[in-house]
């Protein structure tokens, strides 16, 4: 897996651009939660979707970010959490083990 790591709000903008071309999934980690590591191995793990773009948050580092994301996005915070954008909004969003890379191709 190959993670584009979310550190500014500014990114936020491209990231709803981008999903007009195509799918981009934000996921939401908190390095502080044994659940969340257990996600992030699992989609570390799982065979990627093609032309899917992928980024990671650290959401104890950006927290600004976070809140930006679950604002912009209409999605109340969870950690850990997916969020799958397609034409600049949320159409799914996980959270904790339910968290699945299968759920997210499901969602085409």
């Amino acid at each position: 897996m190959t993670w584009i790591d979310l550190e500014s709000e500014a990114q936020l903008k491209l990231i709803q651009s981008r999903s007009f071309d195509h799918p981009v999934v934000i996921f939401k980690h908190s390095t502080r939660c044994g659940t969340s590591s257990m996600v992030k191995s699992r989609l570390d793990r799982s065979a990627l979707p093609e032309g899917y773009e992928f980024y990671y948050l650290d959401l104890i580092r950006y927290r600004s970010v976070s809140n930006q994301v679950a604002e912009l996005f209409e999605v109340e915070h969870a950690s850990p959490q997916v969020l799958l954008i397609r034409n600049g909004e949320c159409v799914y969003d996980e959270s904790h083990m339910a968290i699945r890379m299968e759920e997210l191709v499901e969602q085409q």
